[in-house]
């Protein structure tokens, strides 16, 4: 595609982490709606701490680690990694500051008037209670708690990642004659780490009402008991962020597995990047944690309130508060799938879409048990990429191998954060006669995909899932995504050469309809976008929608500039980073980009391009990001039976319409919430799709006997 440079310039670009920034802002307005109910806005704010944490991890991480190595080059933006951290130590420090103002000016003074007194500091216990969480720390946590002292003969200890602890200055006690020799005037240093195996929460008996104390709380209190021989002159709780992100050299690793096992136990001990103590804490005993950590002053964050408010997702979870809750939706079964059905039946009769999590991601699970089961099936292949910790998706594919069944399962170890588990279940499949692929040297393997073999009665048949979300059942009731069951010959035969290139590097001459990157998802996608733009030249019907969870590479973003300027109509629907810039006059006038946040995690990916009136619809489990496009083995895959494409296109419809929980991005990269319109009603698209499915749901059971719509279940 031929794209005008000048498309590439910088000043029509946003940086991409400034933009994350700005994602986890729309989720913070979640957490200050007062239009939502309370408890979930206690979610939200846990939840925008959680994604805080791990982009210091990873994102904060790499950018120290191309300034150490001297990396000077810009990024899309036009700005260096020095920039981009200089940039981000602003934004960041105001966005910590507006996460605590929301946690102690709008949440924390609602605490008690919903039936929570939440402790805030031990000297807020009366008599009785101060009795009963004395008692609860001698018999609970004094046995586990380790204090350590720095001193001459003891060196500072490694403090873990993400850990939070109490440092203390201490100074020796005054000896029998009431004086202090002149060696015990100096003040020392100690540490005790807050022990992550107990409850972080405690709860204090009360009748009336739930009255909780965090942890560090009752340590703190009792901290003296702890040194006995000194006096403790101050205490206050920190906690340190340390660089998380695998350094692995693929090509030289004999055993990835290994490899991957040595790397996650370094992560506790990286770089430290981020230093977050107590505001008002000591000034010595700052002084001394920065020195001894290595922090500057940009990396210290003086918390006005409790470190870590992730415990807030704990306080979520307590029972008795379900009215301060949404009320929970249950997944309905799709229409074509109901419970106890065939589901090889049912896809011979017709290819299925799956829109999870307003239907249940149960049929995905029935798809592979049900293979495990049947005397026919022949071979079940499947890659994994994130699984729940209790699968029964590892569970029926360990079973289908006890059966004898032919089973190749591609377990990405090389997932963020999900190594461990993965490294668990990837010994467990073995264990159980799976062969397990530990995912290909240089590449990730991002797709989900599954195929079954089947013998019928006319020959072999091919049954394949196609997805744009995980394997993960829990995660499938959170986050929004699409699925696809198919018995097409065509996807069937693409999904065996998918197979045999990741098992065996064997790449077909040709493929028939799915769309693989690194190989050439990238080109494809640039070509649908110029067939676009030439038809917009030619006065023919042109536009794009884009439905993804990101959006920065640069190539996607400059020919999307381009169409614009042709007068091609672009509507995306961007969740998270969002590197375009739209509303630029000659440049991306035609560009429009929303971003939903709400009560599930927007994760599907659906592309649309008009194609002069004879639309092409595609789902894909790849954003339109480098990574994506470049590094990983993703899957695009069309939609060709009419009926599915007008159920995509309703979605897209809905999400478009949306005026609740959508925010409008402008050309500074600055969003907006949408707003309803005098006269207008609310249009939720999450509430629209809970309402349909469970419709439809209705529907099925006053119909079971259409065979369209029920297929009895037959002996395998």
């Amino acid at each position: 595609m031929n794209i005008r440079k000048e498309f590439y310039n910088p000043k029509y670009y946003i940086n991409r982490e400034l933009s994350w920034v700005k994602f986890n802002g729309r989720c913070l307005n979640e957490a200050r709606d007062k239009s939502n109910p309370f408890f979930e806005r206690i979610k939200f704010l846990s939840i925008t701490a959680s994604n805080l944490d791990e982009f210091f991890m990873v994102r904060v991480a790499s950018l120290k680690d191309m300034i150490h190595a001297g990396y000077n080059k810009k990024d899309i933006a036009g700005m260096t990694a020095k920039n981009q951290l200089d940039a981000l130590s602003e934004k960041l420090h105001e966005f910590v500051d507006l996460q605590y103002d929301t946690y102690l000016n709008m949440l924390a003074p609602n605490f008690e008037k919903k039936g929570i007194k939440l402790i805030e500091h031990y000297e807020e216990l009366d008599e009785k209670q101060a009795a009963y969480v004395s008692s609860y720390f001698e018999k609970n946590v004094y046995p586990v708690l380790t204090p350590m002292a720095v001193d001459s003969s003891r060196p500072f200890p490694l403090i873990k990642n993400k850990t939070l602890n109490i440092g203390a200055l201490l100074k020796k006690k005054q000896g029998v004659d009431g004086k202090a020799k002149s060696k015990d005037k100096e003040v020392d240093f100690a540490t005790v780490q807050v022990p992550s195996v107990l409850p972080r929460l405690v709860i204090i008996p009360d009748p009336e009402k739930t009255v909780i104390i965090r942890l560090e709380e009752i340590i703190e209190m009792n901290i003296s008991k702890l040194f006995l021989s000194n006096d403790v002159i101050c205490s206050a709780p920190y906690r340190i962020m340390r660089n998380a992100d695998l350094t692995i050299e693929e090509e030289e690793a004999e055993d990835l597995l290994k490899e991957i096992e040595k790397q996650i136990k370094k992560r506790q001990w990286g770089e430290a990047i981020r230093l977050e103590v107590e505001d008002g804490a000591d000034k010595k005993l700052v002084k001394l944690l920065k020195s001894e950590l290595g922090v500057a002053n940009e990396e210290v964050y003086n918390i006005a309130g409790p470190i870590d408010l992730t415990f807030l997702m704990k306080m979520y979870g307590l029972d008795g508060f379900d009215s301060l809750k949404k009320k929970p939706y249950v997944p309905q079964d799709n229409p074509l799938l109901p419970s106890g059905c065939n589901i090889f039946d049912a896809i011979k009769k017709h290819d299925i879409l799956l829109h999870h999590p307003y239907e249940s991601f149960s049929p995905v699970v029935s798809f592979i048990e049900q293979a495990a089961e049947d005397e026919n099936v022949l071979a079940i292949k499947q890659t994994l990429y994130r699984v729940s910790g209790n699968s029964p998706i590892i569970k029926a594919l360990s079973k289908a191998a006890e059966n004898g069944k032919q089973v190749s399962v591609l377990v990405e170890l090389k997932a963020r954060f999900d190594e461990e588990n993965n490294i668990v279940w990837a010994k467990m499949l073995e264990k159980a006669g799976c062969h397990v692929i530990y995912g290909l040297v240089g590449l990730k393997t991002h797709s989900k995909i599954t195929l079954v073999v089947r013998r019928e009665d006319d020959g072999i048949r091919r049954y394949v899932h196609l997805g744009t979300g995980n394997y993960n059942d829990a995660t499938a009731k959170l986050y929004t995504d699409l699925g696809l069951l198919t018995c097409q010959e065509a996807i069937g035969e693409d999904a065996t050469a998918v197979f045999n290139m990741l098992s065996g590097y064997s790449e077909p001459l040709m493929w028939n309809k799915l769309v693989l990157a690194p190989l050439w998802l990238k080109k494809r996608l640039l070509k649908l976008i110029e067939r676009e733009t030439d038809n917009a030249r030619n006065n023919r019907k042109a536009k794009i929608i884009g439905k993804m969870n990101s959006l920065c590479d640069p190539d996607v973003i400059a020919a999307l500039y381009e169409a614009s300027s042709a007068g091609v109509e672009i509507n995306l629907l961007v969740r998270g980073i969002c590197c375009l810039r739209p509303g630029i006059e000659g440049v991306s006038e035609n560009i429009h980009v929303r971003s939903i946040v709400g009560d599930y995690l927007e994760h599907s990916r659906i592309y649309y391009f008009e194609n002069d009136m004879s639309p092409e619809i595609f789902m894909s489990s790849a954003d339109w990001m480098p990574r994506n496009l470049e590094r990983r083995v993703e899957i695009m895959f069309p939609i060709e039976d009419e009926a599915l494409k007008s159920k995509l296109l309703h979605i897209l419809d809905i999400q478009f319409k949306d005026n609740v929980k959508t925010h409008i991005l402008d050309s500074q990269g600055n969003y907006t919430k949408a707003v309803i319109e005098k006269g207008g009603k609310e249009i939720c698209c999450h509430n629209i799709f809970c309402k349909e499915a469970v419709d439809a749901a209705k529907v099925i059971k006053k119909v079971k006997k259409d065979s369209r719509v029920f297929v009895p279940k037959t002996k395998a």
